[in-house]
């Protein structure tokens, strides 16, 4: 996961074995400040392109869980979310309330 503004660049790494030789390369080129213990929980589905204020709902359900990056538009079909490690499961089960069960209660009506 990588997302980039005009001053900064975030990316994820899923195996830290290399961690040291990968700061150590990217120290060359700028401040390197390195996070641990968060995890990438990444909503997919055929709505998310079609269906303005979706990318809104995603966001919404997780109000009250600390946000660390989002990643939107690698794919027309997703948004990635990266929350601290010990708030995932409440972070999947709040965007299951809020985006997945309003959305089957939606096709209930």
């Amino acid at each position: 996961m990588i997302t980039t503004s005009e001053v900064a660049v975030s990316l994820t790494i899923d195996n830290p074995a290399f961690l040291p030789e990968i700061t150590e390369v990217l120290q060359r080129f700028g401040t390197v400040e390195i996070d641990s213990d968060l995890t990438i929980i990444c909503v997919v589905g055929d709505f998310m392109e079609d269906r303005p204020g979706a990318a809104l709902k995603v966001v919404q359900s997780l109000r009250n869980i600390p946000l660390r990056m989002i990643s939107y538009g690698g794919s027309k079909n997703n948004i990635s979310l990266l929350v601290n490690t010990a708030q995932k499961e409440e972070a999947l089960i709040a965007i299951n309330e809020g985006v997945f069960q309003e959305k089957k209660e939606a096709s209930n009506a």
